[in-house]
C-alpha cells in the first residue's frame, strides 16, 4: 500500500511520536497551526470514517481515549483543544487515511462555515 500514514504506522517513514499503543499512533504535524498540532491515526487503514465498519467503531472510541490521554500528558486539557477529522474531498481530506487533527496551546478562532 503507498499510504504516508500507514508507512509512518509501520516505521518505514520517521515522526515525532507523541503517544502509541498497539491500534493507534500520535506524531507531530509536519506543518502545525497551533502550538500543539498533533496526528492521531488508527494503525489499521481505513481511508475515512465511511469506511470503518460498524463492528470495528471501537477504534473511534479509542482514538478518543487516547487523544485524552495526550491532553492530559501534554496539560492542554483543562483550557480546551479542537479535534478535526476530515472525511472525504469535499471534507477537506488530503490523506486518504482516517486522522484526528488535535490542536491546542492557543484560543483557536470561532468556526464558522463559509456562506453560500
Amino acid at each position: 500500500m503507498d499510504c504516508i500514514f500507514c508507512k509512518i504506522a509501520n516505521g518505514e517513514i520517521p515522526s515525532t511520536k507523541v503517544y502509541e499503543d498497539d491500534k493507534v499512533l500520535a506524531f507531530n504535524d509536519l506543518n502545525p497551526v497551533a502550538p500543539y498540532h498533533i496526528l492521531v491515526i488508527p494503525k489499521k487503514h481505513y481511508e475515512s470514517i465511511i469506511d470503518v465498519p460498524d463492528e470495528e467503531m471501537d477504534i473511534i472510541a479509542h482514538i478518543h481515549c487516547a487523544i485524552n490521554k495526550i491532553a492530559a500528558e501534554k496539560g492542554f486539557d483543562k483550557e480546551g483543544f479542537r479535534i478535526i477529522n476530515n472525511c472525504g474531498e469535499n471534507g477537506g481530506q488530503e490523506v486518504k487515511h482516517i486522522h484526528y487533527h488535535v490542536l491546542a496551546g492557543k484560543k483557536l478562532p470561532n468556526y464558522e462555515a463559509e456562506q453560500k
